[in-house]
């Protein structure tokens, strides 16, 4: 009977989404470099199908019942040249072969390419198939997938060569399973290899060994099919010993389970007993993974209920925490677990806390252990841990220990925590100084730092947009307060300098008056321009610097939020100019007031002054024309003078 017999449905073939013959020719050629992977690609898509019939099957028996011992099948055929991977899963209806496998990634060329970049290439359930699939045409020619979603009456088959279009139609009676899905892969003559029982026992074993469900293999020699048999351990990686688990293993398993392939960074593997029962299996990743900025923030831990999966969105983890993956298995929950019923569930909660507290405790004992490991995971997730320090306050002290930063006096990456920051504290120091700045560059070069450079107090150069929110809301650390070099005043006056930054020429007491006149006719001559003017106990080496008031925001908090207003931008504060009495410029310009200075070459002057410390801060100056005119006339003065 003809395709076309079976049903209304005629035999239809769509194109790819725009650039797909392209990005297929790039999975084959230059994401992998093991040709092998693309059994492991469908054999965790067949789990991930079956995993979604089990929980389907909690609220209706009756898609399970008929069949319901789980497994993926293997059939390799020498004669016709084909190898096949069947699963009795969830199946997929025509839309959702159309939806699934029409659209590489689902999430378009662009976000594709980003995958690409950062090498997550692996599916999470059959439902998001993602680019894994296409590694099938790394060895076939053509790609069969038959298909008949659980209790549906039809089943359909979407076939592809891979070169720019598919096609979808009603499959044929004796092709179409009873339920699940069947993936037959034409094989290409260099890739025959993949007929031999021997090379898929080899790689079910390396790669697949893990997966829960039995994955059988059939051989098909002169048209006589072998009886099935289990190559596959199939039992849940986490049910076994940590110390029967080997890296590759764990490798093998964070790889299929969250498509990353790269040694995990770190791993926690243990089984909480007592009250509530529950075993952990996470891996913190050695690279970022392509979500790690998802404006949604989730979790990506898998929920298993005695080894049956419910949810890959159960967000065990706070967001800060989001990069760690891999699966909790309670057996204490019940298995019809609803997503309503898991956000507000009391023993989800607990766990939550347990597992939340335990990741922290391996992250700070690997940061005291093994400094070059957590180097590597800092470099990673450190600004998404900092998240925490601003979003969960019960857990901020245990944060704080775990935290690492640049520093003043700090080299070459190297990073210090603040139990060293204190250690380290200066004489009549009672503050942890920091200063936040769009780079490191620019947290190093500002003038402010001069001051507490010249008395040896270590300042934490802070770079990430976070760091500007949680240290309005920190209250400190070890009993000392977070103090931003930007804010407020100084207060440098009790702690010594050094030696070496010692001035020669201090200003003398009865230079005082002719300063306090100074910084009176500075502030008139600018004006509204700022909120005040005063002498600076930081700056050492620079003539000026901008800071703001005590209660008012951070310099560079100031300047984000300006950048992410929308509409109608709010007005700026007015900044605080403090003047470095010891310099050259400001000692001149002082005795100039002192004998009677004109009053439109003072006012220039100052400005000037204001200029330069916006400039030093690494902000346009408020009227570029005026300040061209003005170093024009400085410039002249200068040359003619000469």
């Amino acid at each position: 009977m003809s395709a076309a017999g079976l049903s209304d449905h005629a035999v239809e073939t769509h194109n790819f989404q725009a650039e797909v013959a392209r990005l297929l020719h790039l999975m084959v050629h230059s994401v992998y470099s093991d040709t092998d992977v693309f059994l492991r690609e469908l054999i965790s898509n067949a789990s991930d199908a079956c995993d979604k019939l089990r929980y389907e099957a909690l609220s209706a028996p009756e898609l399970l019942s008929a069949d319901p011992e789980l497994a993926i099948t293997l059939t390799a055929d020498r004669g016709a040249g084909t190898l096949t991977v069947a699963d009795n899963g969830i199946g997929m209806s025509r839309a959702e072969l159309i939806e699934n496998l029409g659209t590489i990634a689902r999430s378009g060329t662009h976000a594709f390419m980003e995958k690409l970049g950062n090498g997550a290439d692996a599916p999470r359930l059959i439902g998001q198939f993602g680019v894994g699939f296409y590694a099938a045409f790394m060895v076939a020619s053509r790609v069969d997938v038959f298909s008949r979603r659980a209790g549906a009456d039809e089943a359909f088959v979407w076939s592809s060569d891979g070169t720019g279009s598919y096609t979808v139609e009603p499959a044929a009676a004796d092709d179409a399973p009873a339920r699940g899905t069947v993936i037959r892969l034409t094989l290409k003559e260099d890739a025959k290899q993949y007929l031999e029982g021997w090379k898929l026992e080899s790689i079910v074993r390396d790669y697949s060994d893990h997966v829960a469900i039995p994955i059988r293999l059939v051989t098909v020699e002169d048209g006589k099919r072998s009886e099935p048999r289990q190559i596959n351990t199939a039992s849940a990686l986490w049910t076994r010993p940590k110390s029967e688990i080997t890296d590759e293993q764990y490798k093998e398993f964070f790889g299929s389970l969250a498509g990353i392939y790269s040694d995990p960074a770190l791993t926690i593997h243990y089984r909480a007993e007592g009250r509530h029962e529950y075993t952990v299996m996470l891996c913190v990743p050695s690279e970022p993974p392509f979500d790690l900025f998802d404006p949604e923030r989730r979790g990506r831990q898998k929920l298993y209920v005695r080894r049956v999966f419910i949810t890959d969105d159960a967000e065990f983890l706070p967001g800060y925490l989001r990069f760690v993956r891999g699966i909790i298995d309670s057996e204490d929950m019940p298995l019809n677990l609803s997503r309503e019923m898991l956000q507000n569930n009391p023993l989800v909660a607990q766990i939550r806390k347990a597992v939340t507290n335990r990741v922290l405790a391996e992250l700070k004992k690997t940061a005291e252990q093994d400094k070059e490991k957590f180097a590597k995971i800092w470099k990673a997730f450190g600004a998404v841990i900092k998240e925490g320090l601003y979003e969960d306050v019960e857990r901020r002290d245990e944060l704080f220990e775990i935290v690492r930063f640049a520093t003043t006096a700090t080299k070459d990456g190297e990073l210090r925590s603040l139990k060293d920051y204190v250690a380290n504290l200066r004489p009549n120091q009672t503050a942890i100084y920091y200063v936040t700045a769009e780079d490191a560059v620019k947290a190093q070069a500002a003038p402010q730092l001069e001051g507490f450079r010249a008395r040896g107090i270590e300042v934490l150069l802070l770079t990430d947009p976070v760091d500007n929110f949680w240290t309005r809301t920190a209250l400190g650390f070890d009993g000392k307060p977070f103090r931003s070099i930007t804010q407020g005043a100084a207060d440098l006056g009790a702690i010594p300098l050094l030696d070496e930054a010692k001035p020669e020429n201090a200003p003398a007491e009865q230079d005082k008056a002719t300063l306090a006149t100074l910084v009176a006719a500075v502030k008139q001559a600018l004006g509204d321009a700022v909120s005040d003017v005063r002498l600076s106990e930081r700056l050492t080496s620079s003539p000026v610097c901008l800071v703001s008031d005590a209660g008012g925001l951070d310099r560079n908090l100031e300047r984000l939020l300006a950048r992410q207003a929308t509409g109608t931008r709010p007005p700026a504060s007015k900044p605080i100019l403090e003047i470095n009495p010891t310099h050259p410029v400001v000692v001149a310009l002082a005795g100039k007031v002192k004998d009677g200075a004109s009053q439109p070459a003072f006012v220039d002057a100052a400005k000037l002054l204001l200029d330069q410390a916006y400039i030093l801060e690494g902000e346009p100056v408020p009227d570029p024309l005026a300040f061209s005119r003005r170093m024009t006339a400085v410039m002249q003065g200068s040359l003619v003078g000469a």
